[in-house]
């Protein structure tokens, strides 16, 4: 059965292809041909049940005012061939990222971004940086709130403690690198220096609990390091977020682990993101199938592991939260300055709390759908406008909520009632503090590659890059498509041992 039709790319030659997504066997594909490499048909989803459950949250469309490209310089390949960003692209930049530099102090096999093995140094300076900081930040209506830096490694830099400074001084929200923890590991003082630049979160590599994953992914066991880096983000009060990239028959029988891991050390850790790994060209065509992991799969292997202690059903897209964002945007009678509306298949999470050692996810004492359908249905009120609407609304807000949760359920030490009736009412970062506090983010970004490549997704993409040539460009065609293009351009020839541009 066709689900729809979309465009999706050769995964030889990377040229767009007319594409359908289609259901067989419970499973969800997706198919193509080139005329030159012949037919592709690659899992989707491995689940078609989750699938249609998900797609039941399809995200509004808030396109970006003052999109980079328009259509009229478009040329008629359309999408996803003038990133930059378009003026059809249907979402805001909600988390940007800027690759600082493409050095690292590993040699990963599943990395693809790294100056070693492109034998180029691609590393903006400071000012360029301060450049695409400013693009992101004077996106129309919603400047981005939060910023990751990435690359390569980014603590490499010498001034990434200043490179943190300067987000916050750019107006950011939220700051956080993409790291693989190794000079927060041996160097204590980075920890609290970048922690007082202002950084909130390490997004920190974490393949498992055991050596073997090291090994395989990152080329040796880096095991005591990470320890060694959140015992050193613990002592600074830095937040940890941990990044485990999965490769199927490598770490995937180690997600429950992982998850306990982080439940052991929930004072730091307030998450973990799992990446199934995407095929951005170092893994052969026919392992392909063989290694995917999809966000079923993903969801699967979570339940078996925590003895279904989490469940399929405990999971929704990061667009389901949309009510909450609409919500509070009418009461202040304004765009939200953050909406989470990307595309409900690109990713999936739940929150869990623990009593006792006890795993209690949070729809558990929440009827999650309860509360969205509610919020959306106030959200509408306060939008219609009348006589003290937002303090009639607020009111009701207080008087209903409770309704929507089952406290004999609910952790003893959480008092949730309170917790939302105070996000609501203060409506502020800090007021986000004591759920966050007491929770852990599980969740699932899929990020495309070639074989799975879908137009819809990339067109709904809230994380993106920032470029050099002004440029903000979606994660997965990055990757995909224009990474190479765009360090051959601002890259100069490495070479091992050679000093960058900010530390010479």
């Amino acid at each position: 059965m066709i689900i729809k039709k979309t465009v999706s790319l050769c995964p030889i030659c990377f040229e767009p292809l007319e594409a359908e997504v289609f259901e067989k066997d419970g499973k969800v594909w997706i198919k193509k041909e080139c005329s030159e490499h012949g037919a592709f048909e690659n899992t989707y989803w491995t689940d078609a049940e989750l699938y249609n459950r998900v797609n039941g949250f399809d995200p509004s469309i808030k396109s970006i005012e003052n999109s980079q490209i328009s259509r009229s310089d478009m040329d008629d390949a359309g999408c996803p061939t003038n990133c930059g960003i378009c003026e059809d692209h249907e979402t805001s930049t909600v988390l940007g990222l800027i690759d600082v530099t493409n050095r690292c102090n590993l040699k990963c096999p599943v990395c693809f971004a790294n100056a070693a093995v492109s034998k180029k140094l691609y590393e903006p300076s400071f000012e360029e940086i301060r450049q695409m900081l400013k693009n992101l930040r004077n996106l129309k209506p919603s400047p981005t709130p939060a910023i990751q830096y990435a690359g390569g490694e980014p603590t490499v830099r010498k001034d990434i403690v200043e490179l943190i400074k300067l987000a916050k001084e750019e107006g950011f929200s939220h700051t956080q690198i993409a790291t693989n923890g190794l000079r927060l590991a041996r160097k204590e003082s980075l920890a609290k220096e970048l922690a007082e630049a202002g950084l909130n979160t390490v997004y920190l590599q974490f393949d498992g609990v055991t050596e073997e994953p090291y090994i395989y992914n990152r080329g040796k066991n880096l095991l005591p390091q990470k320890i060694q880096a959140i015992e050193n983000c613990r002592k600074a009060g830095l937040g940890v977020v941990l990044v485990p990239t999965l490769v199927k028959g490598i770490n995937d029988d180690q997600v429950g682990d992982i998850i306990q891991f982080a439940i052991k050390n929930i004072d730091i850790i307030h998450g973990v993101n799992f990446q199934p790994v995407s095929f951005a060209g170092r893994t052969p065509q026919e392992k392909v199938e063989e290694q995917r992991i999809t966000i079923p799969d993903f969801v699967d292997l979570v339940s078996k592991q925590t003895d279904d202690q989490i469940e399929s059903s405990d999971f929704y897209p990061p667009s389901s939260v949309e009510p909450i964002s609409h919500f509070i945007g009418a009461l202040e009678g304004k765009e939200p300055s953050v909406t989470l509306n990307c595309h409900q298949h690109c990713g999936i999470a739940t929150y869990i709390f623990i009593d006792d050692e006890k795993i209690i996810p949070v729809t558990r004492f929440i009827d999650v759908d309860e509360l969205f359908e509610f919020l959306d249905e106030s959200a509408d009120k306060l939008e219609d406008g009348g006589f003290a609407i937002k303090s009639r609304v607020l009111a009701k807000a207080i008087k209903e909520i409770p309704k929507v949760l089952d406290k004999k359920e609910a952790p003893e030490s959480l008092d949730i009632s309170k917790i939302l009736v105070n996000v609501f009412k203060e409506r502020s970062y800090e007021a986000l503090g004591d759920f966050h506090h007491k929770s852990l983010l599980i969740s699932c970004m899929h990020f495309m590659d070639p074989f799975n490549f879908d137009e819809d997704r990339v067109k709904k993409c809230v994380i993106h890059y920032a470029v050099p040539d002004g440029r903000i460009i979606p994660f997965c065609t990055m990757n995909s498509m224009y990474r190479q293009g765009i360090e051959e351009e601002f890259s100069v020839p490495f070479k091992n041992g050679k000093k960058s541009k900010v530390e010479e």
